[in-house]
């Protein structure tokens, strides 16, 4: 089997590098989280020192990492790892960044003859740990096959999108559906309080109905509606409120750069930044709570 290089083994990543190690390849991890580092390490990943170690050898190297400076930073550059790894080795990155990043990436991999995916996913950390993530591809068909056997124990459904830096155009569009989806969904139980209706109630008469959506069924922002939610359980974290930031935020990026208008998307992005000034790691649906403060 291959060795990969996994740079980001976070919330998202460890999982997923762990899951690579289930799947029978060789894994060189880094992370600059020594906590993040000794539980992929429990899980049979090889940690390394520095990010520039892992590709020594690799056949493969994916990164996940928070943001596009970060990318920008470990893979490009003449310090960067795609100047380090050898022609014809294959690179996924599956963070969530923006479009031009990505597509800076692919055009330094080319350059270097190295093959080159941009891969963020969607299903969160229980999707992660599962296995289940959905895969969002650009780059060319050809090296996506390369690649599916790799993806394939991480994720369930791959699809390709097209060139590169369009997996990242899919996510963020994907994002800011769903961050201004919660928004409205926690706007409606906000309202059926104002009109003394039960919450759930509602959820079972909404799932029933065109209000139907994943965002109410999977991450409800009322609590004691649907069991195991994060509302139930103080707005522990499973997506955080500060990534819906980002990707919002990320979405208004790839808006201006096309001369598109997006005032939804807007809106949310201003609930959630108060969101996070306000409550910092809570879970996306949390988003609840400050929506009275920022109707319009």
């Amino acid at each position: 089997m291959s060795v990969i290089a996994f740079v980001g083994l976070g919330a998202m990543g460890g999982p997923m590098a762990t899951n690579l190690v289930r799947g029978g390849h060789t894994v060189n991890g880094f992370d600059p989280s020594e906590e993040a580092c000794s539980t992929a390490a429990v899980n049979g990943v090889r940690i390394f020192d520095r990010a520039e170690e892992t590709v020594w050898n690799a056949d493969l190297v994916i990164t996940m990492l928070p943001s596009g400076s970060s990318v920008h930073k470990v893979l490009l550059g003449d310090a960067g790892l795609i100047a380090l790894v050898k022609p014809g080795t294959l690179l996924i990155d599956s963070s969530s960044i923006d479009v031009s990043t990505s597509k800076a990436v692919h055009a330094s991999a080319e350059t270097a003859g190295v093959h080159c995916l941009d891969a963020p996913v969607s299903g969160g950390i229980a999707g992660a740990v599962a296995g289940t993530l959905t895969f969002m591809v650009g780059g060319s068909v050809e090296v996506l096959e390369m690649a599916r056997p790799v993806l394939d124990s991480m994720g369930t459904t791959i699809v390709h999108v097209g060139e590169g830096g369009t997996g990242q155009a899919a996510k963020t569009c994907n994002q800011m559906l769903f961050g201004t989806t919660l928004t409205a969904v926690s706007e409606m139980f906000v309202l059926a309080t104002s009109l003394g209706l039960d919450h759930k109630a509602l959820w079972n008469i909404v799932t029933n109905s065109t209000g139907d959506c994943r965002a109410l069924r999977h991450f409800c922002p009322a609590p004691d509606v649907v069991p195991g939610s994060a509302a139930d359980n103080d707005y522990k974290p499973g997506f955080s409120a500060s990534l819906m930031l980002k990707d919002l935020n990320l979405s208004l990026m790839a808006a201006a750069a096309t001369g598109q208008k997006l005032p939804l998307a807007e809106s949310a992005a201003d609930a959630y930044c108060d969101l996070v000034a306000q409550f910092d790691a809570l879970d996306c649906s949390a988003i609840i709570k400050v929506v009275p403060t920022t109707s319009r």
